[in-house]
């Protein structure tokens, strides 16, 4: 018995801890052959993210679309989910930490919001969904700059051109412009954010959706391990898991276990997607990262503990670069915002909550913000990452 356990270990351990090698175009296994056994480890990505508790509908979407692009949801008139989120750069920053409503106080990378429904939340894992996301981080001190989803609604509720698009938006409730509404109208407009590429074609059957270097790429990518955390059809974002396996990662930044106190969570994240990974760049949650070839070669080396020659790093490069689609253009355009009335209400000053020093150090409840070990702060309210 005990061999055969052994003997069954050695099975599953056998492609982590052998040495990768990194597949040519002229000898990776033919289409066919890996088209098969990419399909076991990654899946198709669907035109929508469903979701029972929020159906998608026509009208949710185009509400969720006006309020991403909306800036007046931020106490200053000047942020909105698109100041970050950049739809129109693979829905990114760019920056290794994004600044908030009032400067500094962002402490992880921003992620990208494409494909994000079909994806756990937040760098730690401490949302449920797109929509608790959304709703939360409307009201965030150090993003938006809104304490009080009163004060959001008070404004949303101002503006005469939002209350019919609520109304088709949420039928039949008495009032539909609600705090929690706002979220679930978002979350459905991300819910359809969705990027599929020519590698969803090769899984469909198309043999040529890959180009040779591409499907040798695929194969270099399976072999060395990578879909032990990198699976499913956004090829990561399903899990948390420790970041420095095998090779500790330099951070100060304990991860999943500023949300559970457990000092077992030290150091797990979530697993990025890497759907259009090529094109969001920094990498990692402190954004440290600049380039794919780093990226890949740490992982190999911190995560399972192997050292990737040039061309294995090379092979997977091009087997990620065809995971980039081209952006949903139609469907991402700003739209037209209802108009403000004459004269817009009061914002809610900074000053109710006291000095902008003091609103760096308290969330959205008033209680004070825990530091990070080095004096850089987490997103302890909800906010997307």
């Amino acid at each position: 018995m005990r061999r055969a356990k052994l003997v069954l270990l050695a099975f599953f351990f056998a492609p982590l801890l052998a040495a990768p090698r990194a597949w040519s175009a002229a000898d990776a296994p033919s289409a066919p052959e890996l088209q098969q056994r990419a399909r076991a480890r990654f899946g198709v990505l669907p035109a929508e993210a469903k979701s029972a508790a929020n159906p998608i509908t026509k009208e949710k979407v185009e509400l969720g679309r006006a309020l991403y692009f909306d800036k007046r949801l931020s106490s200053d008139g000047k942020v909105s989910c698109n100041s970050c989120h950049v739809l129109s750069s693979y829905g990114v920053d760019h920056e290794p930490a994004s600044l908030g409503h009032a400067g500094p106080g962002v402490a992880r990378n921003v992620p990208t919001v494409y494909n994000a429904a079909l994806a756990m939340q937040f760098w730690d894992g401490r949302a449920a969904s797109v929509e608790e996301v959304a709703a939360g981080s409307a009201v965030n001190p150090i993003a938006p700059g809104m304490f009080d989803p009163n004060q959001m609604v008070k404004v949303l509720r101002s503006i005469p051109g939002y209350a019919p698009l609520f109304a088709a938006a949420f039928r039949g409730e008495a009032q539909p412009v609600t705090a929690q509404n706002v979220g679930k109208a978002i979350g459905a407009f991300e819910r359809r954010l969705m990027t599929p590429s020519r590698f969803d074609k090769f899984l469909e059957g198309e043999t040529n959706a890959l180009s040779p270097a591409e499907q040798a790429g695929l194969a270099t990518f399976i072999d060395t391990g990578c879909p032990k955390c990198h699976t499913g059809a956004t090829v990561g974002g399903k899990m948390l898991y420790k970041l420095g396996v095998v090779h500790p990662y330099p951070t100060n930044d304990t991860g999943r276990a500023l949300v559970t106190g457990n000092a077992a969570d030290r150091y797990f994240f979530k697993v990025s997607s890497l759907r259009n990974v090529k094109e969001t760049a920094p990498y990692f949650h402190d954004g440290k990262v600049k380039t794919l070839e780093e990226a890949v070669r740490l992982m190999a080396h911190d995560q399972l503990g192997k050292e990737l020659s040039d061309a294995e790093v090379a092979a997977i490069i091009a087997f990620l670069e065809s995971l980039t689609a081209p952006l949903p253009t139609g469907f991402i355009q700003e739209p037209s915002l209802p108009p403000s009335p004459a004269p817009a209400p009061k914002r809610y000053a900074c000053s109710a909550r006291g000095n902008a020093a003091e609103r760096r150090t308290q969330n959205r409840d008033g209680h004070p913000l825990r530091n990070l070990p080095g004096g850089s702060r987490p997103f302890l309210g909800p906010h997307p990452v």
